[in-house]
């Protein structure tokens, strides 16, 4: 089963599928470039040729692998918690958002009519940076009036989605067209 970019899981998933990618590739690589080599006795041949142009995407796929490394899935019981809190909301899981400066992994995400949520475990996350570049996607795309705050501190998260998720079981509303904008927007932004 495919696991889908904004579930819990993704990251350890997509770990798993670069690292396999890479591995054949290499193996199909190196089997060229030998076989190229005992059928002509040159490394001047169209099998090397072949063997190049198949490091250009396994290159790029190498490059996703590594941006990917230093990060981790969130744990299944946190996201059963937060999943058990927020049964009327869009929730994300493991998003690693990029931007121009840096990689920002985002444990979680809460998403409910003009409120972003989101939290991120690491200490050294900037949470300012994050919400401002999240915003600024938004603006850019003509989500405008949308308030975005990231919280380290699990929670206050949990206490401020809970608090999303009272308004929302009140008001009745299933996740709306302006939901689902922002919710692809993130994703687009997300490795």
């Amino acid at each position: 089963m495919k696991i889908q970019k904004g579930t819990a899981g993704y990251i350890s998933a997509k770990k798993r599928q670069l690292a396999m990618i890479v591995c054949v590739a290499a193996v199909i690589i190196i089997g060229l470039l030998v076989a190229g080599y005992m059928m002509y006795d040159s490394r001047l041949n169209w099998l090397t040729v072949v063997a190049i142009l198949i490091c250009l995407p396994v290159c790029r796929t190498l490059v996703n692998l590594i941006m990917l490394l230093p990060h981790t899935s969130i744990s299944e019981n946190t996201e059963m918690e937060i999943s058990g809190k927020t049964e009327n909301l869009t929730v994300l899981f493991d998003l690693i958002i990029t931007s121009e400066k840096k990689a920002m992994k985002i444990d979680s995400v809460v998403i409910s009519r003009n409120v972003v949520c989101g939290y991120a475990k690491s200490p050294k996350f900037d949470t300012d940076y994050a919400a401002k570049h999240i915003k600024s996607i938004l603006e850019q795309n003509g989500i405008e009036k949308v308030t975005v705050k990231i919280f380290k501190d699990y929670v206050a998260f949990l206490s401020r989605a809970e608090g999303m998720q009272s308004i929302a079981s009140i008001e009745k509303n299933e996740p709306g067209r302006r939901e689902k904008e922002i919710e692809q927007l993130i994703l687009d932004i997300s490795l």
